[in-house]
């Protein structure tokens, strides 16, 4: 199957005159359409890695690969491009805008891409918040939906530029447990439907253990790698 993204020989230095080393000589492999977890305990380097494969962040040694692309040699214009329409993000905490409702928050990365928000791109906007079963609060203010919902809202709105990739950072971090399980199935459920490729941080390791691979990063190093494919 071909890779989407890889990373070669990453390592990650903080600071100049103290330096703190996060990465150690990291390279991974990751197939298209594949559901990823990474594991690892605080401080062990995920979500330094998480952001140097969304281009967040770059690494102070080592190659990413973007579709065969090397990020390196891309200028932030072009690198900002990648991200908004390669790369959809989804984080612990929601961010929504609380001065707009779901359906407007969905349709930010569309109208941050193309200045203006098309009757096409309305319509693909309720169908996302349809399928993440949001339909019925689509015109509520952000913060007059549940935290759950809030959560879905932003995953409706990381697929609206219909992303290859969905990095994920402890997305049901703040949520209850059946929350976490609903939204782990709504992934699920995306990246059979759309073949979007899911890449997720979580300390929970009932989710990490259903994904098709765990990753397993200490101290900065992959420790373990274990395909379930």
């Amino acid at each position: 199957m071909m890779s989407i993204l890889e990373l070669k020989n990453i390592e990650k230095i903080y600071g100049n005159e103290i330096k703190t080393q996060v990465l150690y000589n990291v390279n991974l492999s990751i197939e298209k359409g594949t559901f990823n977890s990474i594991i690892g305990q605080s401080g062990s380097g995920k979500t330094t890695l998480l952001n140097i494969m969304g281009t967040l962040d770059k690494p102070t040694s080592g190659e990413v690969m973007v579709n065969g692309t090397n990020v390196k040699q891309m200028h932030n214009n072009k690198l900002s491009a990648l991200r908004n329409e390669t790369i959809g993000f989804i984080f612990q905490f929601h961010y929504l805008l609380p001065e707009f409702t779901a359906l407007e928050n969905v349709l930010m990365p569309y109208q941050i891409k193309h200045g203006k928000v098309s009757k096409d791109a309305i319509k693909k906007a309720k169908e996302y918040l349809h399928l993440v079963g949001l339909e019925n609060v689509m015109n509520n203010m952000a913060t007059k939906i549940s935290g759950g919902q809030q959560q879905r809202a932003a995953i409706a709105r990381a697929l609206m530029n219909e992303p290859q990739i969905i990095l994920a950072d402890e997305p049901t971090g703040n949520l209850d447990s059946d929350s976490t399980e609903v939204i782990y199935e709504l992934l699920r459920d995306i990246n059979h439907q759309l073949g979007t490729t899911f890449i997720i941080i979580t300390h929970d390791n009932r989710i990490a253990e259903k994904a098709d691979r765990m990753i397993e990063i200490k101290d900065g190093r992959i420790y373990q790698d274990v395909n379930k494919k």
